[in-house]
């Protein structure tokens, strides 16, 4: 068995107990699916966004929206495709009204995060948007301060960029978000 399938196996096993579940295991009002994340459990580069929306409730698959056909052209213009990273979110299950995660909702899904990062072992981390760099290192953060900076955390290179809904609603800021990607998998080769 090969790297790849050993880690999926070990992602379906982590995923396993969460099929059935609509938020119950996450203490969040009731949503369509639990959306795990997707990807090469092989990959170097790994993204996380802060939560499903709509359209990857619906679909169970993350980032499929607006959104997500925004970051897999930002993928393919820095060489790549979807199916070369692992896509994820620090919450698994959609929040009322598409609101920001609360912190409890966070602190509920970090352990699981922190689970699927150990498995995949990505060389790099791109977080995508405050709530997802939140998430992950325990403190509130601005995007403005931190987009683009390479952050080594726990022996990993952690680039932070804006979501992808936010370069949908600030198009200037499309080139930065293509800069901060293409970075991402520079430093993953």
């Amino acid at each position: 068995m090969n790297s790849a399938q050993y880690k999926k196996e070990l992602l379906d096993k982590l995923y396993k107990p969460y099929k059935s579940c609509n938020g119950c295991h996450f203490n969040m009002p009731p949503a369509t699916q639990v959306v795990m994340g997707e990807g090469n459990p092989n990959a170097a580069v790994l993204f996380i966004g802060e939560a499903p929306g709509r359209d990857e409730d619906l679909q169970g698959r993350p980032f499929v929206g607006r959104s997500g056909k925004l970051l897999d052209k930002v993928i393919q213009i820095a060489g790549n495709n979807r199916m070369d990273v692992y896509i994820t979110n620090v919450v698994k299950i959609r929040p009322p009204n598409n609101r920001k995660p609360l912190p409890q909702e966070i602190a509920i899904g970090k352990p699981l995060l922190l689970k699927q990062i150990k498995i995949i072992r990505p060389r790099v981390i791109c977080t995508l948007g405050s709530s997802a760099l939140e998430g992950l290192l325990g403190e509130p953060v601005k995007m403005t301060l931190m987009r683009g900076k390479v952050i080594t955390w726990n022996g990993i290179s952690l680039i932070p960029t804006y979501h992808p809904a936010y370069i949908l609603r600030n198009p200037k800021e499309l080139s930065a978000f293509v800069d901060d990607i293409s970075e991402a998998f520079r430093l993953s080769a």
